[in-house]
């Protein structure tokens, strides 16, 4: 909705001059009259409801215009601003003099712009005085100083160019490309036809016919609101062939800023399109209707930096056409800056080639270690893979050894694996499927590379309130860390009960991880150091003091165990794949789901310079439902 401020200001200064004038009730009765023009020409471009962008010439009743109308007035008028793109300008009265019946007041108009930039001049108005009543001599000048009768202002958005997204060794991840918009154009239609075809195209492109009809309905005669995006190519021919059919359907050639597939990395960059009325509603002054605009993840978050900021000409278009059109106001669009990602295009592909048979659910978390840059972070649906929480079973088990070597324990230390032990009343027992050549007594290690889940709760006197916490915090866990986009780094509450703190142990309990921060684990033990990851490259990130260092007999005890899981354990899986020896954990943990208890299935690896996990949301285990995954993504990004 267009409309136009007088400020305070405007008011004050105006009857600050007339009483401190000292001239006669006449001139302050001209005074007056300024004030009531500039309320006039508010009101005017202020229209409400359904007759936004109509003149209304009752406005201008308190103004006195000599011999015009103001119904006349307010129509000249609402032409003059009416292609002014909605922007809203305030005016205010600078000053006013006048001499022998004669007034002049000076205007000052803004007509603001995006990041603090306007367009900002002063007009004059000539006011008389006849019979001892004061009269505006309306001109076009008013509303802007060189504008001739018929002339009319037109302000035209320069677009700019949207900053690409960039990922690993510079490559450009997200970049205008081409793209077919579908709309209703209603210069092509009847207004009274306009909701009859907006309901027909919202039916064709299957879009939710309600809130489209709505738009249409409201937009003005020259709009173009758009339905649906296809990227170039992928119209389907039922809609090129149905668009044909319907009054003002149109599709427009465009670009847009888009990855490289529809799904590539989609939860976490996001996406680019048309700002929502909300978006407007909420920021006036950065969005207007029909901007383009970031709507979520990255792109939302740094659109400030990646759209640019757009120009803006304003032409005077006088009646006899744009050929002789003349510019007033003219500012350059300045394009956006590029995001810099450490994304890597081909290890993104892998991980979501390898979800895409997976249903419900699921992520792939790539990292590598040396540096704690994210080189892959998939899922199918929403951001799992970063901000999911999930109790991460026994892949919390890393932690759980690396607080129980900190107790004194050493991979080689005896514990108690028995096929089931009760806390409490609570009766805790292993998988299903646990191979009972490893009960009874057995080292440390084995119990993780079997993954006893009694060995590791027997050994629970251990372990002392915050133990588990400051292991995790160690590996990667628990501390929150600004990395410039929403990840969850996981939970490791106080327990409530030695029930809940035998649960903490096997990672069920309060505990919860995202898979990031499942991949951060596996990676600082790869690395021997916390690993914080990184995404973005303007954002640095750095170990928390409050982790205490991961020292190097640490990292080796952890690493000697997690490469048992693979040779000896759970993770056999992963025993001949190529390279360099792999580390691993599994973990299937418990949650309930529709009345019934279904299992999350977890797989964290390591190998060379590169940490993965896997999570699914339900499976039947870790080794059966996310080990092929796991072992499929590490052959080949390998």
């Amino acid at each position: 909705m267009r409309r136009i401020s007088v400020t305070l200001g405007s008011l004050l200064l105006v009857s600050g001059l007339a009483a401190c004038s000292g001239q006669g009730d006449d001139e302050k009765l001209g005074r007056s009259l300024a004030v009531q023009l500039t309320a006039a020409l508010a009101a005017a471009a202020a229209p409400d409801g359904e007759d936004a962008g109509n003149p209304q010439p009752d406005a201008f009743t308190t103004v006195d215009f000599g011999d015009v109308k103001g119904a006349t007035v307010a129509e000249q008028y609402a032409a003059i601003i009416d292609d002014m793109d909605g922007i809203v300008p305030d005016i205010e009265v600078k000053k006013f003099s006048a001499e022998d019946g004669k007034g002049t007041a000076t205007l000052g108009w803004s007509w603001p712009e995006s990041k603090g930039a306007a367009w900002a001049y002063e007009t004059e108005v000539a006011l008389t005085e006849a019979d001892d009543k004061w009269s505006v001599t309306w001109a076009p000048s008013i509303v802007e100083p060189t504008l001739q009768a018929g002339e009319i202002l037109d302000a035209v958005t320069q677009p700019t160019d949207r900053g690409d997204i960039t990922g690993a060794g510079g490559e450009v991840l997200v970049t205008e490309r081409a793209v077919i918009r579908i709309g209703i154009d209603r210069t092509r239609v009847d207004a009274a036809k306009a909701p009859a075809s907006a309901k027909a195209l919202a039916e064709l492109v299957d879009i939710d016919a309600p809130p489209f009809v709505k738009a249409v309905r409201s937009a003005g005669d020259r709009a173009f609101v758009e339905a649906i995006t296809y990227r170039e190519g992928e119209v389907p021919a039922a809609v090129q062939t149905g668009v044909r059919t319907i009054d003002g359907a149109h599709q427009v050639n465009d670009e847009i800023a888009l990855a490289p597939t529809r799904d590539f990395a989609a939860p976490i960059l996001g996406r680019v399109g048309p700002v929502t009325g909300e978006m407007v509603e909420k920021n006036p002054d950065k969005y207007r209707t029909g901007d383009i605009a970031g709507l979520s993840g990255l792109q939302s978050r740094y659109d400030d930096q990646l759209r640019g900021t757009t120009g803006r000409v304003v032409y005077a278009v006088p009646e006899d056409g744009e050929t002789k059109k003349r510019t007033l106001y003219d500012r350059e669009a300045a394009a956006g800056r590029p995001l810099s990602l450490t994304l890597d295009a081909s290890t993104q592909k892998i991980a979501e080639d390898v979800l895409s048979g997976v249903r419900g659910v699921s992520a792939v978390v790539a990292i590598r270690p040396s540096d704690g840059a994210i080189l892959a972070a998939a899922s199918p649906e929403q951001n799992y893979a970063a901000y999911g929480q999930f109790a991460p079973g026994s892949t919390f088990k890393i932690v759980t050894s690396l607080a129980l070597l900190r107790a004194g324990l050493t991979p080689d230390s005896p514990v108690e694996c028995a096929p089931t032990t009760t806390v409490n009343g609570k009766r805790f027992k292993n998988y299903s499927d646990y191979p009972s050549s490893a009960l009874g007594t057995i080292p440390l290690s084995k119990a993780i590379a079997n993954s006893c889940n009694t060995a590791l709760i027997n050994a629970r006197a251990k372990v002392d309130d915050g133990d588990l916490a400051a292991a995790a915090a160690s590996l990667g866990l628990v501390i929150d860390h600004d990395l410039g986009f929403p990840a969850f780094f996981g939970e490791v509450p106080d327990p409530a009960s030695e029930t809940e703190a035998a649960a903490d142990l096997i990672g069920q309990g309060k505990v919860l991880a995202s898979p990031l921060a499942m991949a951060a684990v596996i990676a600082s033990v790869q690395a021997g150091k916390t690993v914080v990851p990184r995404l973005l490259e303007q954002v640095d990130v750095s170990v928390p003091k409050e982790a205490a260092p991961l020292t190097a007999d640490e990292a080796a005890a952890l690493k000697k165990m997690l490469r048992g899981v693979v040779t000896d354990g759970s993770g056999r899986g992963l025993a001949d794949v190529p390279g360099a020896p792999v580390i691993a954990k599994t973990g299937t943990a418990e949650y309930a789901a529709d009345g019934t208890i279904k299992t999350h299935a977890w797989m964290v690896a390591a190998q060379g310079d590169l940490a993965v996990a896997v999570f699914v949301q339900t499976g039947v285990s870790g080794s059966q439902t996310a080990g092929p995954l796991i072992e499929d993504f590490l052959r080949r990004a390998g």
